[in-house]
């Protein structure tokens, strides 16, 4: 046999036998992809994003990173990104902080205020004292605490009247640099509108809680194309509407919840689970461990894939994702003290694109916890 008669038979040869351990190869794959074998299936990988697509300019998400370098020295974190925008502030600046401590965004606060920008601060009457409080206070910015037991929760910030910074990220170090949070921003004047009422009852009516009147100009609404839903609590009834979003749900519902307490939405989340919905989240371990009436547990014995967190500091978010649609963050725990005293707010956002950027943070915590 001439050489290249054996060249083409084994040419030949040599691609069946490839052919047959590609085919074989596919057979595995595809038996492992539906579950074959026994074998539990992996949970999905997904993309962490931590800032606005390029498709959304008028949107932001940070994301706080407690294990990440950077940490230690307290740099480099979303607190930057709110530092930035109010360097940017030429007319007004309007802050509801819960609690106050971040020395980027005290700098920031006081160069606007010799800038001549309006600033206007409302705090939680607990934390008023803080030292970097009391320096804002002493350059002549007016602050005004809420002077009750229950909480002056909020934490969002109005620029020019034009951009909305909010999100569960308390403005202290803590938050910034410890605790799992997010961070974000939205600019439409619209909703800056609906901030800015929110604000006023409080620093100018000296409204808090149940004093608080159901006003806000546009509780629905929508930015490029984007609907968007705003409720604050107590005045209107946020977990009423946070039921009716998880009854409609068809396919998932991912959270991520610091403090769960809240029958009316546990019960929402079962009722759908045992509709085939998948649900699954994360709980703050040392929650778990202190409230009466936490819902971990009756998840838990539900059959739900619920988890304790991972962070030794805080796991501080207060998200669902539904459908890997829409997003709930704000200020708003899962609880009754929030539904009924406290001063919050909660942002419903209905994009896939920015779900998504919230699904990698619901998958980096959720990979991470117990």
């Amino acid at each position: 046999m001439s050489a290249a008669r054996r060249s083409g038979r084994f040419s030949r040869t040599s691609l069946g036998s490839t052919l047959v351990l590609l085919a074989l190869v596919l057979i595995v794959f595809l038996y492992r992809a539906i579950g074959g074998g026994g074998q539990p299936q992996a949970t999905p990988t997904l993309a962490v994003v931590t800032s606005a697509t390029p498709s959304l300019d008028w949107f932001a998400v940070y994301f706080t990173q407690p294990l990440a370098a950077g940490t230690t020295t307290f740099s480099g974190g979303p607190d930057e990104a709110l530092a930035r925008a109010i360097d940017q502030a030429r007319l007004s600046v309007d802050i509801a902080a819960y609690d106050f401590d971040l020395h980027s965004l005290r700098d920031a606060l006081l160069a606007a205020h010799q800038r001549g920008v309006r600033l206007r601060m409302v705090t939680d009457s607990d934390n008023i004292d803080n030292p970097e409080v009391q320096a804002l206070k002493d350059a002549g910015i007016p602050i005004l605490g809420d002077r009750r037991e229950a909480l002056m929760h909020n934490k969002f910030v109005v620029i020019d009247g034009l951009e909305v910074w909010g999100g569960s990220m308390n403005y202290t170090v803590n938050d910034a640099y410890k605790n799992n949070n997010n961070l974000i921003r939205i600019r439409s004047d619209r909703l800056a509108q609906d901030y800015t009422t929110e604000f006023e009852e409080m620093f100018v009516a000296d409204q808090f809680g149940p004093k608080s009147p159901a006003n806000t100009p546009y509780p629905q609404l929508t930015v490029e194309g984007t609907p968007l839903e705003v409720y604050y609590s107590p005045e209107d009834g946020v977990a009423a509407h946070v039921v009716e979003l998880l009854s409609n749900a068809q396919h998932s519902i991912f959270f991520l919840a610091y403090s769960f307490t809240s029958d009316a939405i546990a019960a929402a989340m079962l009722e759908r689970a045992e509709a085939g919905v998948t649900v699954a989240g994360v709980f703050e371990e040392t929650q778990v461990a202190s409230n009466a009436g936490d819902e971990y547990e009756r998840l838990r014995q539900a059959g739900l894939d619920v988890r304790l967190d991972g962070n030794p500091r805080n796991m501080h978010h207060k998200v669902i994702i539904i459908d890997e649609q829409s997003v709930i963050t704000g200020s708003y725990n899962f609880s009754q003290s929030a539904e009924r005293n406290n001063d919050e707010n909660l942002l419903v956002i209905h994009n896939p694109l920015i779900a998504s950027q919230f699904l990698g943070e619901f998958q980096r915590v959720f990979n991470q916890a117990k």
